[in-house]
């Protein structure tokens, strides 16, 4: 970095914050706390958020403080504002300064009598896994200069690259988990087919619509009556038959 990239923009070793994170959330609380921290300089502060773009609504999924949550609940009040628009349209959006702006009138002026003279929406490339951007507030106008928003967009484009690897990664583990969970559910079932055959002398798909009827008469999941029928036969023998 340059002498001014060291002093104006954060530094943050985005792999370091992904390796120490438990989970995406203490992940990009990390990230916001960081960029935050690094371009609060020289009595301004800067706050930082992450929007996600949801089906219904919008939300903050992660911030540098109470503060930041709480600027972006204002562009989420009135439908619209530089953030929103830099998730919802994939690009950057700068608003030097909130007074002046005639994009979003309304949202400026709330802006402003909230102490946020100057924004910045960054995207976040996210490979069409999710429409989200990083969120910069600033105190005083013009705070967000062009050497700024270049070295936030570089660091902005690695967070995404960490945050999609993580989304993915996460993915896999959640298809992994239903997977096993799945395989769980089958294995039980299968052997409470199997004692059920042996209880009536039946074949393997009469035992299974045994099972299913007395799941749908006794409202309960098959999974759950299979997982039932093991334990029990399993504390001993079987003295009844078991019949829907």
């Amino acid at each position: 970095m340059t002498e001014h990239e060291t002093s104006g923009a954060p530094a943050a070793p985005l792999h370091e914050l992904l390796l120490e994170s438990e989970d995406i959330t203490s992940f990009l609380h990390a990230l916001t706390t960081t960029i935050a921290q690094a371009l609060s300089t020289h009595g301004d502060e800067v706050w930082c958020a992450v929007t996600l773009l949801r089906p219904k609504r919008s939300s903050t999924v992660a911030s540098s403080s109470p503060e930041a949550e709480a600027l972006d609940e204002i562009q989420y009040h009135y439908g619209d504002g530089p953030c929103l628009t830099a998730s919802r349209e994939h690009r950057l959006v700068h608003v030097p300064d909130t007074r002046a702006d005639p994009r979003w009138p309304e949202y400026g002026r709330a802006a402003a009598a909230n102490g946020v003279l100057s924004a910045l929406g960054v995207p976040l490339e996210l490979a069409g896994e999710a429409a989200a951007a990083l969120d910069l507030y600033a105190d005083r106008p013009h705070k967000f200069d062009p050497a700024t928003i270049e070295v936030v967009q570089r660091e902005v484009a690695s967070a995404s690259t960490a945050l999609l690897l993580a989304l993915r990664m996460e993915k896999h583990r959640d298809a992994e988990a239903d997977l096993k969970a799945a395989m769980a559910s089958r294995t039980t079932i299968d052997l409470a087919v199997g004692i059920v055959m042996g209880q009536n002398r039946c074949t393997q798909e009469q035992a299974f619509d045994i099972l299913r009827a007395a799941s749908s008469n006794r409202n309960v999941k098959l999974r759950d009556l299979a997982a039932e029928l093991v334990t029990t036969v399993g504390q001993g023998p079987a003295t009844t038959h078991f019949d829907p």
